[in-house]
């Protein structure tokens, strides 16, 4: 059983296995479940994950005050036609982001992954790097555990809510979950997946959780592409050799007690920030008055 990031290294270090596998190897313990019985289970839920990732890319789908309708499939255009500055691979990893956060607007199906205001950031990480590396089914469904793994000890210690942790508490948590599973789908070691790690969670340190009427759209969507692109920008330092000078688990303890700080009108309540600006307030006369 592992508690920690550290935990989880020492663990891998002891059998010269992957993150994964002590993941998997936890998950059979404590669920009485066989191995085929776990990669059955994550493949449902990645299935549920990839028609969300798609879903909207092609049409716009009906939102409670429309204020994402459309977004993925503009987006997905804009991957398609060059993608302008960040180029079509990244355009094309926030449209499969937005889609998700659209999917969850319009009531449809998603997997909480960790939460479902932060739905789009894994997916759109996991399927597109897979995607991009010519990776197997079992390569993402083996970096789902790493992801899943990593995200059950910052639940253990820390929290995975916006109205407890904020923002940084959702999508970045998504995000280092995301960037951990990244460096193992592209080759890096378990060390570096827990620089990422650290690496996601201080580049959104602070974030607050802010929605426009309440509603898990504005800025919960953009926050998804902006934090699926903290992933991989995450993972890329750490594969790149660059090591944080915090231990991951230090940077969760210090999130952790950084949304304790954040004020209620800055943890979901839609008192604040960018949901107290008088656009948000008018958005929000419009859709409920």
């Amino acid at each position: 059983m592992y508690t920690s990031i550290s935990d989880l290294l020492a663990h891998a270090q002891a059998q010269n296995s992957g993150l994964w596998k002590i993941v998997l190897e936890n998950e059979c313990r404590i669920g009485n479940l066989s191995e085929e019985q776990v990669f059955g289970m994550l493949g449902e839920r990645f299935e549920v994950m990839s028609a969300s990732a798609e879903r909207a890319l092609q049409k716009s789908l009906p939102t409670v005050g429309g204020l994402i309708e459309g977004a993925a499939s503009a987006q997905r255009a804009y991957a398609d036609s060059g993608g302008g500055l960040l180029g079509s691979f990244l355009n094309m990893v926030m449209a499969r982001s937005l889609s998700c956060s659209e999917v969850n607007a319009s009531m449809g199906k998603i997997c909480a992954f960790p939460t479902a205001g932060a739905c789009g950031i894994i997916p759109a990480v996991l399927i597109s790097v897979a995607e991009k590396r010519g990776l197997s089914r079992r390569a993402v469904l083996e970096a789902m555990l790493t992801a899943s793994g990593i995200g059950a000890v910052i639940v253990k210690n820390a929290t995975v809510s916006g109205a407890e942790g904020g923002c940084q508490a959702e999508c970045g948590v998504a995000a280092a979950m995301a960037a951990g599973a990244a460096v193992q789908m592209t080759g890096g070691t378990n060390e570096m997946s827990a620089h990422a790690v650290s690496f996601a969670l201080m580049n959104c340190m602070g974030l607050v959780c802010d929605p426009i009427a309440g509603l898990v759209q504005v800025p919960c969507a953009q926050r998804n592409a902006s934090q699926s692109i903290n992933a991989l920008l995450s993972a890329d330092l750490a594969l790149a050799g660059m090591k944080s000078a915090v231990p991951a688990d230090e940077v969760i303890e210090a999130m952790y007690k950084t949304g304790r700080l954040l004020p209620a009108e800055l943890k979901e309540t839609a008192l604040g920030g960018l949901a107290a600006t008088p656009s948000a307030k008018r958005i929000q006369k419009s859709i409920f008055d």
